[in-house]
């Protein structure tokens, strides 16, 4: 039997058991359990058939491209828990294009007010002028909430326009999309926008920047990665979250498109072949480990590496072929990175369970003294040295 034959696995994706967890749906969207829960949510929020469901099943639930066209129009709000015991810690909520802010039974305090990002998809194969009206509309009621929210644009469905066209719509949504929230007094309002699609890696890549504004330590995971690199002759290296293939950290260098489609490329092929062939212990769900590490050789001269960090997390690096001739300094720098983003972990831990018991207590939420200084000196004495 051939691995295309097996259930428990998808051809270039991950098996179907490698996942966050059960799937959660609300069909009354519940706002008790919104103030219940205190880790940030992504807000998924478009018209209908903009291809908001596709992009939630596709990024977070593995689910081919191919098979979204059988999707159903979302008709009620269907809430996803992303909880692992990674840096990707939030809740995506994914609500109906017929959705009416001005509905009675529409809570926009409690909606808004935990939100941590609002991803507005606009389908860019169609007329796009009632989903600009939506948006100002949308930015316009959750900004007065919460002023704290960032507001991303998918300009969605980009896969069947041509280079020239892309850019084109591109530049006429944000000219649109701004002067729209400039006429509505909102001028200080910041909208980013992403050019994106479910048949290439161009959705990964932009939820990886959603999702990097929702982790405070983001700048101490860049620090880590710049020393990591500078002391080991890498080229470029990415922090994966494996489940989802999205990036939470990279270091300081330009993100190459290619590069990253590459990496993305290589996670799929370490957990397929550790799906068909990797041993799982009694206590363990999936096949990626601490033992999990991989090398690919290009015929270029460019050398993939990819070792894991914990049970969700993985080192991807791009390296020239000379420069890897030194495995043994770099799998020691790699050692240090990892003990270092155990330090960030605890830390990290530590803080939220501080901030749990001042909000038990009634003590209003402030970062400890020394929590930065903490966390910077995580990668001062993590610091990989050349042997």
């Amino acid at each position: 039997m051939s691995y295309q034959d097996d259930p428990n696995c998808y051809v270039g994706s991950f098996p179907k058991d490698f996942t966050y967890g059960p799937f959660e749906q609300n069909g009354d969207g519940d706002s008790s359990s919104l103030q219940d829960d205190h880790k940030p949510r992504i807000l998924l929020m478009g018209l209908r058939r903009s291809g908001k469901s596709s992009i939630q099943k596709v990024v977070f639930h593995k689910m081919s491209p191919n098979e979204t066209l059988f999707l159903e129009s979302t008709n009620q709000i269907v809430k996803d828990d992303i909880n692992n015991s990674s840096f990707v810690q939030f809740q995506i909520w994914d609500f109906p294009g017929q959705i009416d802010f001005f509905d009675p039974t529409f809570d926009s305090d409690t909606i808004f007010g935990g939100c941590g990002a609002l991803v507005f998809v606009i389908d860019a194969q169609d007329d796009y002028q009632d989903a600009l009206d939506k948006l100002q509309l949308t930015v316009t009621k959750a900004y007065r909430v919460n002023s704290n929210i960032k507001f991303e644009v998918f300009i969605h469905k980009v896969d069947g326009l041509n280079d020239d066209y892309k850019m084109e719509s591109q530049r006429d949504i944000h000219h649109r999309a701004t002067d729209d929230l400039a006429e509505a007094g909102l001028h200080h309002v910041h909208l980013s926008f992403h050019l994106t699609s479910i048949y290439d890696h161009s959705i990964f890549e932009a939820f990886s920047k959603v999702v990097q504004k929702l982790i405070p330590q983001l700048p101490t995971l860049e620090n880590l990665l710049n020393i990591l690199i500078s002391n080991s002759g890498i080229e470029k290296a990415f922090l994966f979250d494996v489940v989802s293939k999205i990036y939470i950290a990279t270091d300081s260098s330009p993100v190459d498109m290619q590069s990253y489609e590459l990496c993305c490329d290589m996670i799929d092929v370490v957990i397929d072949i550790s799906c068909i062939y990797g041993m799982v212990d009694e206590t363990e769900t999936n096949t990626f480990n601490n033992e999990s590490s991989s090398l690919i050789k290009l015929n270029n001269g460019t050398v993939l590496y990819l070792r894991e960090v914990n049970k969700f997390l993985a080192l991807v690096c791009i390296l020239r072929e000379e420069n890897f001739q030194k495995q043994g300094v770099i799998d020691y720098n790699f050692l240090c990175f990892r003990h270092a983003i155990t330090q960030v972990f605890e830390l990290r831990n530590k803080c939220q369970s501080s901030g749990t018991d001042r909000r038990r207590s009634g003590t209003p939420d402030a970062v400890p003294n020394g929590a930065a200084d903490s966390t910077e000196s995580t990668s001062d004495h993590s610091q990989p040295q050349l042997a």
